[in-house]
């Protein structure tokens, strides 16, 4: 499940057990719903574990984004919203807890029913719920959200991970039934985090307007001011309907959030030091290790830090796409595959931060280890003779050149299975039998130029096996359109998981968005074994199914070597100014932003002076 959020079922007590006898098709109503039936926390609760009671209103947060923006709405394909746009303007029916693995809560929607057939699930909306211009949210509201994002003008992986709720019927101005098309363990959680739209709103706005009119929404904030593709301030909402609300209690504390708007990672560092903003999350292993220093850091002002995290950290690779004809045999992408040293990029690019990426499930039970048993075993067995031996027969393991492994005897191998493919070096050049040559670009967007580095020894590695490979750095606007439209030779993607995956893995993996522009099967894949097991994946009715799809589908990914797997981190990276309260306790699943979200400004804190 990774719908923008993450969620999960149900908690029954004695008296809903009762309900099932008086009301057949309804669970009794409920103040939160997760996957495995478990709540942590009760009905009236009073805060979420990972917000503090002490946490204090007021003063001016600054952040920074990279790139530039040109629309008001992040729920359309074509253009780019400003950074902080969904997720402080606008809300869902429920919002996740950031310390169960897959729970969530009421926000919009006060009580949620589950119908006992699990064909349909209805939300009651809190009746003081209301929009930015002060309209109360009612259940046509519902119904239109889900309606607009099921519809042609919203992005198509909306679309997609929609697609088994058939319908919202409208039971009374505050209630509201979606209908699914077949039972799904998680079709309730992902209904739960539709965002709610404002219909009166969208009558006079065009939902895919290309404008930077300021949308009406439910969320603790409103945009206050626009300085197009430059910045963007966001200011509380003083008539914030939910601002008492349990699962908003410790939230959204500073009055005004304000992005700024940078070329790229390297000048937002310097920006930073500066003085220009006040946090950011650092990708650049480099940076990280060498330029988060300086007289503010010296006295205390600025200061970085590792917060630990459990969250499923996926797949990032260098992704392949299939649907150029160089990239279909699996033997060349193998072959590429083991042309990457990350050892030796671990060490001299990385300063030793990184972990390989050995699944597409990384840092998460449901990766793949060993080789497949049980019901995992009972799930591949089928498709035996469509699938590589290895899947059967070999732990999927990375490439290493960690001794006695070393990268030229990778090469070597890498060799004779190009040349067992037709390749063979012609002038310098690997050239296949029916005169093609092999050469390629990898695609990088400039946000993120630190990756160049990373792609030139890649690609003097490629070289020494008569492979041209070229790298292109382009703006964030050009790069996404690209990617959008599956522009690209390879390019570098990471495919985040959430702990509960399920329908959004057809948006990753299915045939049917291979073909679908802004899909996210970068990689073209068509494969109906994958189909299926994707299938099995999102409609797994146990926790133990979930974990044999995930893992079987993992195992066939990895031996199909669509991607040439990079690294990940089991923490978050952070700096910042030393003006931040915060609470004692983290959350487990969580981003950057999400935990900040619960920090707030100490009294009397001004800006840093000159360096």
């Amino acid at each position: 499940m990774c719908f923008p959020r993450r969620s999960g079922l149900w908690l029954v007590g004695f008296a809903a057990l009762v309900s099932l006898f008086l009301q057949p098709s309804l669970l009794l109503a409920a103040h939160g719903i997760s996957i495995d039936g478990k709540l942590k926390y009760p009905a009236g609760f009073a805060r979420f574990d990972y917000v503090s009671p002490d946490a204090a209103r007021g003063g001016r947060l600054i952040l920074h984004d990279l790139g530039s923006f040109d629309k008001m709405n992040p729920f359309t394909l074509k253009g780019t919203a400003p950074a902080g746009l969904e997720e402080l303007v606008f809300e869902t029916l429920t919002v996740p807890s950031l310390d169960e693995p897959f729970a969530a809560y009421g926000l919009i929607a006060k009580d949620i029913e589950l119908a006992r057939d699990r064909l349909s699930v209805t939300f009651t909306i809190n009746e003081q719920a209301r929009f930015s211009d002060g309209s109360p949210i009612t259940a046509a509201d519902v119904k239109f959200s889900l309606d607009t994002l099921k519809g042609g003008k919203a992005h198509p992986f909306y679309q997609a991970y929609l697609q088994d709720i058939t319908s919202a019927e409208i039971l009374d101005p505050l209630r509201v039934r979606m209908h699914f098309a077949r039972a799904n363990r998680e079709l309730h959680m992902i209904a739960g985090q539709l965002p709610i739209f404002s219909s009166k709103f969208y009558r006079t706005t065009s939902f895919d307007a290309a404008n930077l009119t300021p949308p009406v929404a439910s969320g603790p904030y409103v945009v206050k001011e626009v300085v197009p593709g430059k910045t963007i301030t966001y200011q509380r909402n003083p008539n914030y309907w939910a601002r008492g609300l349990n699962v908003r209690r410790g939230f959204f504390n500073f009055d005004t959030i304000t992005y700024k708007y940078y070329k790229d990672q390297i000048v937002a560092l310097e920006a930073f030091k500066a003085g220009e903003f006040d946090f950011m999350a650092v990708n650049i292993a480099k940076q990280w290790a060498r330029d988060l220093k300086g007289p503010h850091f010296a006295r205390g002002e600025l200061k970085k830090e590792n917060l630990p995290h459990k969250n499923n950290a996926g797949m990032q690779g260098f992704v392949m796409n299939l649907r150029r004809p160089l990239f279909r045999d699996p033997a060349v992408r193998k072959a590429l595959t083991m042309a990457f040293d990350f050892e030796w990029a671990n060490q001299a690019l990385f300063y030793g931060e990184y972990t390989r990426c050995g699944s597409y499930f990384s840092n998460s039970e449901l990766a793949a280890h060993g080789v497949p048993e049980g019901l995992e075993l009972k799930l591949l067995a089928p498709f035996k003779e469509q699938l590589p031996a290895e899947v059967f027969s070999t732990p999927p393991t990375p490439f290493s050149t960690a001794p006695p492994a070393s990268l030229r005897a990778n090469l070597l191998t890498a060799k004779k299975l190009l040349e067992q493919s037709g390749w063979k070096v012609k002038n310098g050049v690997l050239t296949h039998k029916d005169g093609r040559t092999f050469t390629f670009e990898i695609l990088l967007v400039s946000s993120s130029s630190s990756f160049e580095r990373v792609m030139e020894p890649y690609v003097q590695n490629l070289a020494k096996l008569g492979i041209i490979a070229t790298y292109r750095t382009i703006d964030p606007a050009l790069y996404v359109r690209r990617l959008n439209t599956f522009d690209f030779d390879m390019t570098v993607n990471v495919f985040g998981q959430s702990q509960s995956p399920g329908n959004e893995q057809r948006d990753y993996w299915h045939s049917s968005s291979a073909g679908r522009e802004g899909s996210r099967n970068l990689i073209g894949l068509k494969n109906p074994v994958v189909d299926q097991l994707v299938e099995r994946l999102i409609y797994a009715t146990t926790q133990e199914e979930l974990t044999a799809a995930a893992r079987a589908l993992d195992r066939v990914l990895w031996y199909g070597y669509y991607v040439v797997p990079n690294w990940y981190l089991d923490h978050h990276r952070i700096a910042y100014r030393t003006v931040f309260a915060r609470p004692a306790t983290l959350p487990l699943y969580y981003s950057p932003m999400q935990a900040l979200m619960t920090w707030w400004k100490k009294p009397g804190t001004t800006a840093l002076p000159p360096r």
